[in-house]
């Protein structure tokens, strides 16, 4: 430490952000310090750490409002790297650690944007989760902050990352298909995905609700609505944005569409009557002026397991996407068409290669390129699911202006 009580160590955050801020890339011999906000969900961190070697990154800061789910990623970090990471309750605190050059974001879903903003604002790069934003407002300002501190974003659907989405993705531009008709989706459960989250048994002692509540109207704690936050509308909208999020942006990525026109949806609470207030059931259809226009078609209906599949629809055939194998090409037939250039018998995707979702991240920290998944795409697949919500509320038909980037009925 120097005279003027500045050690080594600040010396080098600070210069490392100077350098993001400056848009100089790194060396290869340069480590990029890594946040991780949010340390339960879906694996991120492991995801991170996995990649931790061969991009030259290290896990130095996690952060969370539970102290158990805080505590388990500080001792998964240090069991991979040898050394303990700082932590942090509060997100402000750490995008103030000016040794971290990037953020992994994997909150509840009402914190994404705020998150990503002020991490933009802070000069760091960041993965975060699906869906990007539960409002056309929090989402502009998000987007805003990236383009203007020129910050890589990927955001969270993984799924456009894998082999077989790829394959079909250059299959379907190149024509293969014909022209796009239809991709529908049903993806029933027997229960709700937030039953199982509603099972941990959460301490007031351990939380920090304020925080957790973030810009909500503070209510006095509430265990089942911190551990099953997907399940409240204020936190999550339901499945038609969570789980249809990674079905639409997958529909966006092959068709190479951009924005639906318009949508409608219907749903309710048909089966699993609790204190929850998200649907268990939803039905909706957008409508994408792309390619001369085509529909998206998606349905969840919690309460049985029967019924799933996943198809794109063309002129010279099906795409079926409803049993595969992620490192194998989706099937292909010429089901349905009658056209003199149906897909032959026997006709097969080209198979492709892919990187993973978040390696590829990691790789354009360095690189400065754009990502699988840029905050375009989360951009796109943000107004299609703000779109469907306000059309199951507000039962009527929404329409997406894009020069006004406005939602509204029509």
């Amino acid at each position: 430490m120097d005279g003027n009580g500045f050690n080594r160590r600040q010396f080098l955050g600070a210069t490392s952000l100077a350098a993001w801020e400056s848009g100089r890339v790194l060396g290869a011999n340069d480590r990029i310090g890594i946040g991780i906000i949010g340390c339960g969900r879906r694996g991120l961190l492991k995801e991170v750490l996995q990649f931790e070697k061969e991009t030259n990154v290290q896990v130095l800061a996690v952060c969370d409002t539970w102290r158990p789910q805080r505590d388990a990623a500080v001792a998964a970090v240090r069991e991979a790297s040898g050394a303990a990471p700082e932590q942090y309750v509060h997100y402000q605190d750490l995008l103030a650690d000016r040794h971290i050059d990037a953020v992994v974001i994997g909150t509840p879903d009402h914190q994404h944007c705020t998150m990503l903003t002020a991490a933009a604002r802070a000069g760091k790069d960041a993965y975060v989760e699906k869906p990007l934003a539960m409002d056309m407002k929090e989402l502009i300002e998000a987007v805003d902050a990236v383009k203007k501190h020129d910050r890589v974003v990927q955001c969270g659907t993984q799924i456009r990352s894998l082999p077989a989405s790829v394959a079909a993705r250059a299959f379907v531009t190149s024509g293969g298909l014909g022209k796009i008709l239809k991709v529908e989706q049903v993806r029933n459960s027997y229960k709700p995905y937030w039953h199982g989250y509603g099972e941990r048994k959460v301490e007031e002692a351990d939380v920090d609700w304020k925080a957790f509540l973030m810009h909500r109207k503070y209510r006095p704690f509430q265990a089942d609505q911190y551990a099953a936050w997907y399940g409240y509308r204020e936190f999550s909208r339901g499945p038609q944005t969570n789980l249809a999020v990674h079905f639409i942006d997958l529909a966006h990525y092959i068709t190479g569409a951009q924005f639906p026109k318009r949508a409608v949806a219907i749903g309710g609470i048909y089966r699993w009557k609790d204190q929850r207030t998200v649907p268990d059931s939803v039905e909706l259809t957008l409508e994408y002026p792309d390619n001369g226009g085509f529909l998206v078609r998606y349905t969840t209906v919690f309460g049985t397991n029967a019924g799933n599949y996943l198809k794109f629809f063309g002129t010279r055939g099906v795409i079926d996407a409803t049993r595969w194998r992620w490192e194998e090409p989706f099937v292909l037939t010429g089901e349905g068409s009658g056209e003199p250039d149906r897909i032959e018998p026997g006709a097969r995707i080209p198979p492709m290669e892919s990187t993973p979702h978040m390696k590829n991240f990691l790789e354009c920290l360095r690189t400065r390129r754009a990502p699988n998944a840029p905050i375009e795409a989360g951009y796109a697949h943000s107004v299609a699911t703000i779109l469907v919500d306000e059309a199951l509320v507000r039962g009527t038909r929404m329409v997406y202006d894009p020069a006004k980037r406005a939602v509204h009925p029509g």
